[in-house]
């Protein structure tokens, strides 16, 4: 067996840190090094399988993400675009290679990750799983070979408790439909109906969210012409498959030179 890369996560306490502590623990590849919350959570100070309701682990968790990288690999963050911009200069700082699953980071904030990535591996991307990577391949070859006759709605659906909209598999989608097309998402994006909006523009791409109750996560790609409609859809229905996916992308990163990468570069799909 080779090395085992040695993973901090950040935001430890949230849904998806709690699902990524367990995945890591039950693979063979990978060990947990370091836990991470904000300043003044509960977490902090407490052995991290106390704090889980479990048995103790020898993890301490702590909100100094600099101490935390000491000795670490990779981290993986799914927090908020501001603490992800932190991690990834610290990382860079460390040498370690950053996997980030935050979403809802403007266009300045993503650009803030570049000196980064010129020093470390950062692999973001607004969705880890396979199933998705894929539908976003699919979106983009469906979108170049109908023309604008057919309009592009994307229709997701997440917990009641997801603070960013639309998600970023949503604007992951919006992105390959634009690409396929050959025009620029920001220019065709349609976020906002209320009201007396008017007939619908030809070749737009519009957003719906919905929120509630424990919705994972649920996208639709939706063609609709006159006559016809084509649906492309991808249901999760266990956070794990992301979890599953962000560690896929650690243990492909710890080689790799630094740059930004996403995960159809992990899936060996950017070139497709």
């Amino acid at each position: 067996m080779g090395k085992s890369t040695g993973i901090v996560v950040t935001g430890v306490s949230g849904r998806m840190g709690q699902m990524l502590v367990e995945t890591i623990a039950a693979s063979e590849q990978a060990h947990l090094i370091g836990a991470v919350e904000r300043p003044g959570h509960a977490w902090v100070g407490c052995d991290l399988g106390t704090a889980m309701g479990a048995a103790q682990t020898g993890v301490t968790v702590t909100d100094d993400i600099a101490q935390a990288l000491q000795g670490a690999d990779v981290a993986i963050d799914f927090t908020a675009p501001i603490a992800t911009i932190a991690v990834a200069r610290a990382a860079a700082k460390a040498g370690v290679a950053h996997v980030i699953g935050t979403t809802g980071m403007t266009a300045d904030e993503i650009e803030q990750l570049s000196g980064p990535a010129g020093q470390t591996v950062i692999v973001r991307a607004g969705n880890m799983s396979l199933g998705v990577n894929l539908l976003v391949q699919l979106t983009k070859r469906v979108a170049a070979a109908l023309d604008d006759d057919y309009d592009i709605e994307i229709i997701e659906a997440h917990h009641n408790q997801k603070v960013d909209a639309p998600s970023g598999t949503a604007l992951m989608l919006g992105e390959a439909a634009a690409e396929g097309r050959g025009v620029v998402l920001e220019d065709v994006s349609d976020r906002a109906r209320d009201g007396i909006t008017g007939a619908r523009n030809r070749g737009e791409i519009g957003f719906a969210a919905i929120r509630g109750g424990d919705i994972i996560g649920e996208h639709d790609v939706l063609f609709a012409a006159a006559g016809e409609r084509i649906t492309l859809r991808h249901v999760a229905s266990d956070r794990s498959v992301f979890a599953r996916g962000a560690l896929k992308a650690a243990l492909w990163a710890i080689d790799k030179d630094p740059g930004h990468y996403d995960m159809l570069d992990v899936l060996g799909l950017s070139k497709q």
